[in-house]
Parts: structure tokens; sequence; C-alpha cells
């Protein structure tokens, strides 16, 4: 990469995913044949926070944050990557971070609205919700759901992370999902938001914004949250306190922000999972989306987090940065357990009532350097840096006694809970340490970049019996994960882009189901191979790639019906998900904006354990996902704009010997906005209807079984936003 000499502009000040700053905001810009004097950066399509600006039609950035390898333009990227911005957040009304990223023919939600959290499937892959990065780390935002009121944007990477953002909490290989907290803007802002969610869910949201000092260099940005009421099941009660406070500095050369943020989420009969019993023929029709299987469900969680972040430019060319954030997290459930292995053909199953308490303690930070500079004709972008989580969890579980029969279509109350609840011990303190070295070389004026990479991870996991606080097992692996990365233009519009990716994941606990429960299970490694091109048509930007992604299986050993209790949990053979992605975003005229994408995958399963199941297809990953949203402003009223989605899901196996499968989904949306000045204020008239043919569909998970959940039906909301 070749730079020029320039004196870096004071508004370079965002924090990036991973705290690195490229001060060029990752542009691979063509520049003037290179000088005696060493260069500074070029700033190119990044706005005055850092972030990079919004493409046609303002739904999705023109680049993001990755990691060690800094803010980037995705024609610079060799990696398949969406950024859904504010405006697009707020336009959708999105909730949760759900809303957002299955708006990707590559995601899906594994669980559904209103759950007891929400988990992904990126190419196939599970990806829990607690492995989403918070401005580049991980393990600080809720392990459950994130409220978008706290978010500016959404960066969705697709593929491994490892070398750009370190090892996931939860060992999510298909992608990872980082969120960029809000700042205040430049310009003063005061908005308050009031909602409704059908069927009697009303909420409020205080967003303010202000800036001051020199330069308006001094921010502070708060956003309050209250909300509560019935949403999407019946007599169900969902509420949410939520404060987070933004403080910012940004100089000519120092950086530096601060969050604060406090939530507590409650729910009394929240959707629950439920299992298949293994003698099924067929799979029972999907309840309606406004039961719950458990009445009398409770879930009480609240998460503490504080994060800090310091950078600052030791040369025009040499940017050093330290994170460091930390997050108290605890959860009380009333939570059912089945004890009859999972629902009949007529949807019939026993239930029992449990407490299930957690907690846990994340301590997660960062902390590199970044070097720019040219040899010869050759530019160079050199990043170091290290990265550390350290997290204690711990739980308590106090099952019942007393079991009664019940029916998902017409679920029976969970009895009385008679156990003393105990309070949670420790049950497992692990550690992710990493190094990692990166260089982004630059040949042919920009025309072909070449990024060369590393991560040496150490998973250290300690796992503790909770009934005696003695350790039970210990385990230690370290592994140096490589990257390698190409990005060729032949054309100023089109990138031609390959990379492959080695990971190391951490191994899991073996919960409490298993015959080997409470055993630490090894790491384990996954590989990504992937080639692509990107073309950007001025207003539109089409993405195809292909990939091939492998990982190991995991599931339980022994014959279909023998008790989960009777069996060992751990991973057996593997996991092969070739697919091909196809994806378009812009405006396709003045006024009318689009989000289209295509993914088809063939996930198969491979050197299994004796064979067993070898060649079938992998479950729970569909062959086929189809995305199409549009947005179009009214040429009849001015102000208006109506916009509508739909979402297909082909079949999917829910089991490894493929003898049961869920039928495709087809879901469709709708929404309408309309801006306008009310006493010289400007308002905001938003409604949507998510699920418009109220279909009742099943969503399922295969992490460990299947277990389903109902989908949440027609659900209605509408809000006013209003600016003082």
């Amino acid at each position: 990469m070749s730079y020029r000499p320039l004196s870096r502009p004071p508004l370079l000040r965002h924090l990036t995913a991973a705290g690195f700053l490229i001060a060029s905001g990752g542009a691979m810009a063509q520049t003037a044949a290179p000088t005696t004097t060493l260069p500074a950066v070029t700033v190119q399509g990044s706005l005055s926070d850092g972030l990079q600006k919004p493409y046609a039609g303002g739904q999705v950035a023109k680049g993001g944050s990755l990691g060690l390898l800094g803010t980037s333009n995705v024609m610079d990227t060799p990696f398949s990557t969406v950024n859904y911005t504010a405006e697009f957040i707020e336009d959708t009304q999105a909730r949760t971070l759900a809303d957002v990223v299955t708006n990707d023919a590559s995601v899906r939600t594994t669980t559904s609205t209103d759950g007891f959290s929400e988990d992904f499937q990126i190419r196939g892959f599970t990806i829990a919700s607690g492995d989403t990065g918070m401005n580049g780390l991980y393990g600080l935002l809720s392990a459950n759901r994130v409220p978008m009121e706290i978010v500016e944007r959404v960066e969705l990477l697709k593929g491994p992370g490892t070398l750009m953002r370190g090892i996931p909490p939860n060992g999510g290989i298909g992608g990872s999902i980082n969120v960029i907290t809000k700042r205040a803007y430049d310009e003063p802002l005061t908005r308050l938001t009031t909602s409704y969610t059908s069927k009697a869910n009303l909420g409020a949201h205080l967003d303010i914004g202000r800036r001051f000092g020199e330069d308006n260099a001094w921010g502070i940005r708060f956003n309050g949250v209250v909300r509560g009421g019935e949403a999407s099941i019946n007599s169900g009660d969902q509420k949410l306190g939520l404060g987070a406070l933004a403080l910012d500095y940004r100089g000519s050369r120092l950086r530096w922000s601060l969050d604060a943020i406090y939530a507590d989420d409650k729910m009394n009969d929240f959707r629950g999972q439920i299992a298949f019993r293994p003698d099924l023929t067929e799979i029972p029709a999907a309840p309606d989306g406004r039961i719950t299987f458990y009445p009398g469900t409770e879930l009480t969680q609240q998460d503490r987090t504080i994060a800090s972040r310091l950078e600052y430019d030791l040369t025009d060319n040499l940017t050093a940065h330290v994170g460091l954030g930390y997050r108290d997290n605890t959860i009380e459930q009333v939570f059912p357990v089945n004890m009859s292995g999972g629902i009949d053909a007529n949807g019939n199953f026993d239930v029992m009532n449990t407490y299930y308490d957690s907690y846990s303690k994340t301590l997660s930070g960062d902390i590199g350097v970044q070097a720019r500079f040219n040899t010869g004709s050759v530019g160079h972008t050199l990043s170091l840096g290290a990265t550390r989580m350290s997290q204690e969890t711990g739980n308590a579980y106090s099952p019942g006694t007393t079991v009664v029969p019940s029916n998902v279509y017409d679920p029976s109350p969970l009895p009385a809970n008679s156990p003393v609840r105990g309070d949670p011990r420790r049950s497992a303190e692990t550690t992710l340490d990493s190094l990692a070295i990166a260089d982004t070389l630059s040949f042919a004026q920009d025309r072909v970049l070449l990024t060369l990479g590393a991560r040496k991870q150490t998973v250290d996991i300690d796992s503790y019996s909770t009934a005696t606080g003695a350790k039970t097992q210990s385990y230690r692996a370290s592994s140096i994960s490589p990257v390698v990365g190409i990005v060729v233009k032949p054309l100023a519009n089109v990138s031609v882009f390959g990379n492959f990716t080695d990971g190391l994941t951490a191994g899991s606990i073996v919960g409490p189901r298993y015959k080997n429960a409470g055993e630490v299970l090894k790491p384990y490694k996954s590989k990504q191979y992937e080639a692509g091109v990107k073309v950007d048509w001025g207003r539109i930007t089409t993405t195809a790639a292909v990939y091939q992604l492998e990982r190991p299986s995991s599931y339980a050993d022994g014959p279909v019906g023998v008790p989960d209790i009777e069996r060992n949990f751990g991973y057996f053979g593997e996991q092969r998900n070739r697919g091909l992605e196809l994806s378009a975003y812009g405006e396709l005229q003045p006024g009318l904006r689009m989000i289209a994408s295509a993914a088809f995958v063939q996930g198969k399963l491979t050197k299994t354990l004796n064979g067993l199941n070898e060649g079938n297809t992998a479950p729970g990953v569909p062959s086929r996902t189809f995305n199409l949203g549009l947005d179009w402003d009214t040429p009849w009223v001015q102000g208006l704009s109506l916009n509508g989605n739909v979402a297909y899901t082909s079949s999917t196996y829910i089991s490894d010997a493929n003898t049961l499968s869920m039928p495709s989904i087809t879901t469709f949306g709708v929404g309408a906005r309309y801006s306008t000045k009310v006493a010289g204020k400007s308002v905001v008239l938003r409604a949507n209807i998510d699920n418009l043919a109220d279909k009742r569909y099943w969503l399922v998970s295969t992490v460990r079984g299947a277990y389903a959940t109902n989908a949440a039906g027609r659900t209605i909301m509408l809000s006013a936003s209003v600016d003082f």
C-alpha cells in the first residue's frame, strides 16, 4: 500500500472493532509516486467519527472493522462482510441482533423471538449470542440477546474470524458478529421514541448526545429504555430496563472512550425449546406462535458492563492502543425439564419444574500497535496485538419432584417448585489468550493486496464441582492459526478475492444431561477456503463467493433411542460445508433501496464414528436460503416510504440419520414510515408487521440434539420518534 505525506485529520477517532486504527480508513487508494519522506495516512471513505460512510441507499456501510486488520472498505477486504447502519436498524424497528443479521441469506436464527436466548447459524454452523463482540472485545454483551438501542453499527463477517478477533468464548466458527456502540454526533441530539409491540408491549427510548470543547473534542451519549407488557406470547410479560452512557474524547493524536451499560431483562412465560422423541416417523405440526410450551417459566437477567479504550498516534505512521472491559452477569430462572425425552406424534410430553440460576464474570482486553511504511514500491500495514479474555462461570441446579403431563398445543402450567433455591457456585474458569501479527502488502499501486497473518492461541479451562467446589478437570492447549488473503483489482470497480483461515475453538463443558457430564472437551480446529468477486456498479454492489468450511461434529454416541444420560457427548467425525453465496445491496434507482442475497450450502458428515451416517446431510443445515428486502420512497406523498421483505429457508434434517426433516419456510414482512415536521420538530412515524401471513413453523437447533421452538406469529410494531 502506498502512502503520501499528509497531516492526520483531527477527527479520526472512532474505535475499530478490535481497537486497531487504520488511519486510512482501510482504503487502498491510489496515490502519487512514492517520495523520499515516510508516509502519513491517506483518509478516504470515513465519517468524522471514523466509521466508514454509508453506501448508496444508506442501509449498508462501505466497509467496517476487521479487528487486527483494521477498518477497511469492502472492496479491499479478502473476506465476505456486511455492515448494517443505524439507519437500517431504526427503519426496520430492529429490537435485537437477530432482527438485523437475518437479513443476510447466510444467516438464520435457530431460536425465536422472546425465547431464553438468540442463537444464529452462519454458513451452516451455530453461533451463540454470547459470541458477539462489542467494539471488538468478546464477553461484554448479554449472552441472551443484544438490544439495538445501544448499537450504531452491526458488522457481519462470514467465515472464521480467529485471526481478526481471537477465539470467541462459545466457539462459533461459521462467522462473527461485532457491534459498534453509539457515540455522540457532531450535531446535538435529543430524541424520544415511543413504541408499541403487539399484543400490549409498550416502551420508551430516550437518546441524548452532545459534543463540546474545542473542535467538539469531548462527547457524551446516553440511551435509556423502559419497556414492558405482553408481546408475542399469550399472557407473557416482558420487561426491559436499560441505561447506556458513552463518553469519548477525540484529539489530533489521542482518542479515548468509555462505555457503561446496565440492563435488567425480565420475562414471564418465555418461549422455550423442546425435543422430539426418537421414535417419531413424522414431525408434528408447529403450534400457534403465541403459545409457550411451559406456562410459569421466569427469566431474570442482569448485565453490568464497563469498557474503555485508548488510542494514541505515536507518529503519523505508528498507532498504539489498549482496551479493557468487564462484565458481571446474573441469571435467575424458573426452568422446565422435559422428562419424557421429547414430544410424541400428538405433541404430548411430561414436564418437571426446576430452578436453574447462573452467573458469569468476564474480563476482556487487548493491546496492540500498527505501523504503516514502505519498502521500495511495496506498502505495508503491519499490526501486532495481544488479547485475553478470562471468565468465571457458576450455576445452581435445583430440580423439582413433581412431574405433570402436558401438550404443546394445550400446555399445562408448570408444577409448584418444591426445592430450596441454591446459590450459584463456581463451575468453570476459562482463559483465552492470543498473540497475533499481520501484514497487508500493497503492490501495483494498490491493485494487488496481500494479507499474511497468524495468531497463536492458548485455551486454558478448569472445571469445578458445584457441589464440593473441588477442581474436577483441567485442559490447556495452544495452536497457531494462519491466515492468507488476497485481493486483485483487474478493474477499478472489481475485486477478485480469496482467503484461507485456520481457527482454534475452545472445547465446551458437557452438560448435565449426558453420561460424561462436566467433562471438558478438547479444543478443535476449523479450516476455511474461500474465493469470490465483488463488483461496485456505482449504486449497487454485488458479491459472489464460494467456500469450504470444515470442523469436527458434536453429538452423543450410542444408538438412537438410548437416553442421553447413558451416552457420552463429544466430537466425533467431521462436518464439511461447501457453499455458494450471492448478494447485492444499494439503490436500484433514486429512492428505491435493496438488500438481496441467496445462499446454497451442501453440508455433509464425513469421517464419522464407525462410519455411521457417513455422507449424510448435516442436520439443521438448509440447502437453499433467499432474502429480498425493498425500501421505497413514494413519489406521491413526500416523506412516506414503504418497505417489504421476504425470506425463504429450505427444508432441513433434524438428525444425523436423516430420517426426519422440517418443511421449508417462507415468511413475509411489510412496513411504512412517514417523516414530517410537527411544531418545527422532526417526527418519524413507523409501522412494521413481521410474519405477515401468521405462518406457524418450527425453528430447530441441532447443537446437542434437535431442540425446537415455535416461531413467533404475526407481530405488529408501531413507533413515533421526535427530535427536540
